[in-house]
């Protein structure tokens, strides 16, 4: 049993109870423990999804799916706000095809959507609409998004749609030209509403809903708010536009941490300038070559750069907002099949929209959804943050993550050259596995010359280099990832006052001269010595002239110890990069960026790391308010 909340799943058929709803058995009270519950209904309401969710090999439900399953289905709005990764899709998906399906009512060509979900980016829609279908037969199902044709949604809309998904600007343009009617709207879901509501989109939001939202009406749809993250005007509005008697479910209550509690959360410090070489080390060390991965860029000219860069050694494409939407669906679809190992993709393509005014404050909410992308369903992942030491705004974001949400980094450094040696030997005797037999025959006479000439163990050794593509490696520093040094610790007996006492004794062992050749010297965690860079080539010299006492002891570091860290305060500077390492199951469910949102996710294979960089901003700019979207 994985380390999150699980709820196994009976189903009961027979049973005829007068209602339809999901009973407890036992309370969760503990992230190890699960209960037993049963969907029952009446005979007259046949459990499809129940059907359909195991075709899918959905086993279990969440908290969260379960917490949500009446109230929803009872007609009733819902705030639902739960930790990423653990199932939301599901929570609004299963009970209103449940009751759409259990009406009896004839289904007529031409009828107007009673279900309708809005998101910002097409490939997200088009995943929804795909969890939607996968649990209903009976009910018309559409997605609409810009980039696609208009006749099929033309023809859907004259047929009859029964749950319609969509992106604003597609939506807003079928409204337009008086195709589509939203007037008779009975459901109305909006996923990561903090987030759509905030960047820009409140206005059109505002205009689709109009036609079907009256100011103060009981008769208004059922509303169903889910997200992450709801900042407390979420609240405010929800208690002012939705009916006065919603439903709040919150499963994050008062704990600050609200990413996924099974994700590590680690911290590199590397300069802007390294990262591009870096990544590549990231890459092989966190996924391999066999390993798919995902990378966050910035701009489309970074990502077509890094698509194409030496240091990344896997196969990769790039995916950004120049190219079409047919194009980027064969992307996705490509990469999700494996047929490419990474995805280098801008923000654009990733969030679906660009973001031209972002406060501060919204950096730290966007790092609990880019770091959701892992540890998704229970699964263990790994978070990956870039910063620069010396930049105060990286600094302080990192901080405010930590504080405002819960979170521990632990600060590690780049790979290091063993670390990528072993990674890269485990891949390499992972080729050699996938080598017919047949083939072998004729290598087999070369072998034997090299294992006469060089040795076995030798001969092999430099096979195994040469197809993990390991030929050379470039030393960096632990402190900022800088290429071509190597990085010392310096551990005293005693408490240091003050970095002069390391310089005094390291002039005194290794000479003056030693000072021009010194990097970046910082405090040991509680001031117990100091690590500091020096040139790779110097390192042989300073071990042969360097005699550990009683009170100093001086080693190469193979891992980033840690250290004291400076308190900035009023942030001036910019650029912070997170990576995100998932498994094989989430990156199956890839799209634009996203992994599918919020769903119990069905097992898929081996292992794989998904890697997601991007680069966060303080920006000024006017914050829209999420009123905006409700205000008649």
């Amino acid at each position: 049993m994985d380390s999150c909340s699980y709820l196994y799943l009976t189903v009961n058929l027979m049973r005829p109870l007068g209602c339809f709803g999901v009973h407890y058995i036992k309370n969760i009270d503990s992230p190890s423990s699960f209960c037993v519950f049963s969907f029952c209904c009446p005979l007259s309401v046949p459990f499809n999804s129940s059907v359909a969710l195991s075709a899918r090999g959905v086993s279990y439900l969440f908290d969260i799916q379960v917490k949500t399953f009446n109230p929803v289905y009872d007609g009733k709005d819902v705030v639902g706000q739960a930790r990423t990764g653990t199932g939301k899709t599901f929570s609004f998906a299963i009970p209103l095809v449940e009751k759409l399906q259990g009406d009896t009512g004839e289904r007529s060509r031409g009828r107007a959507p009673k279900v309708f979900w809005c998101w910002l980016q097409p490939e997200l829609a088009i995943q929804v609409a795909k969890d939607f279908k996968d649990i209903s037969k009976r009910l018309s199902i559409s997605c609409f998004y810009g980039g696609s044709s208009y006749n099929p949604q033309i023809d859907a809309i004259r047929n009859g749609i029964d749950i319609l998904v969509g992106t604003p600007g597609r939506i807003k343009d079928h409204l337009q030209n008086n195709k589509l009617d939203l007037s008779k709207l009975k459901h109305v879901v909006l996923d990561e509403v903090d987030q759509m509501l905030d960047m820009g989109f409140a206005e059109q939001v505002e205009e689709i809903l109009s036609a079907s939202y009256k100011k103060d009406s009981e008769s208004n749809p059922q509303t169903l708010l889910f997200s992450a993250t709801c900042p407390p005007w979420v609240y405010d509005v929800a208690k002012k536009y939705m009916r006065k008697e919603y439903q709040h479910v919150d499963l994050i209550g008062k704990k600050t941490q609200k990413a996924a509690t099974t994700v590590e959360h680690l911290a590199i410090a590397c300069h802007w300038s390294q990262r591009a070489a870096v990544i590549g080390d990231v890459i092989q060390v966190y996924s391999g070559s066999h390993g798919r991965s995902i990378v966050f860029c910035e701009t489309k000219k970074e990502a077509n750069e890094l698509s194409m860069n030496a240091s990344i050694k896997q196969g990769a494409q790039s995916l950004h907002g120049d190219i079409p939407q047919k194009q980027r669906e064969l992307t996705l679809k490509g990469f999700r099949n494996g047929s490419f190992e990474v995805l280098v993709a801008t923000n654009v393509a990733a969030r679906g929209l660009d973001i031209p005014e972002v406060d501060g404050g919204s950096d730290v909410e966007s790092y609990i959804h880019r770091s959701g992308r892992t540890g998704r369903a229970g699964r263990t992942g790994v978070c990956i943050c870039f910063y620069q030491r010396k930049k105060r705004m990286t600094f302080y974001i990192l901080t405010q993550v930590e504080e405002g949400e819960g979170i521990t980094f632990k600060r590690v450094g780049v790979p290091t050259a063993n670390d990528i040696i072993k990674s890269s030997s485990k891949d390499a005797v992972r080729f050699l596995d996938s080598v017919p037999v047949t083939a072998i025959g004729y290598f087999r006479a070369s072998a034997e010359k090299l294992i006469e000439e060089r040795g076995a163990v030798d001969a092999l050794a430099a096979a195994l280099a040469h197809i993990s593509g390991a030929t050379s490696l470039e030393q960096r520093s632990l402190l900022n990832s800088d290429a071509g040094y190597t990085t010392l610790q310096l551990v005293c007996s005693q408490e240091m006052h003050n970095l002069g006492y390391a310089w005094r004794t390291i002039k005194d062992q290794l000479g003056e001269d030693m000072e021009n050749h010194i990097h970046r010297m910082t405090f040991l965690k509680g001031k117990t010595g100091v690590c500091f860079d020096v040139p790779a080539d110097k390192v042989k010299h300073i071990q042969e002239t360097w005699k550990d006492g009683r009170r100093w002891q001086l080693t190469v570091a193979t891992e980033l110890p840690e250290l004291e860290e400076k308190q900035f305060s009023n942030p001036v500077t910019k650029a912070l990069a997170v990576v995100t390492v998932v498994t094989d199951e989430e990156a199956s469910e890839v799209e634009g960026g996203e992994i599918l949102e919020e769903t119990a996710v069905e097992e898929m294979g081996s292992a794989t790391a998904v890697v997601a960089i991007t680069t966060t901003q303080q920006r000024g700019g006017q914050k829209r308010s999420f009123s905006q979207a409700f205000d008649y």
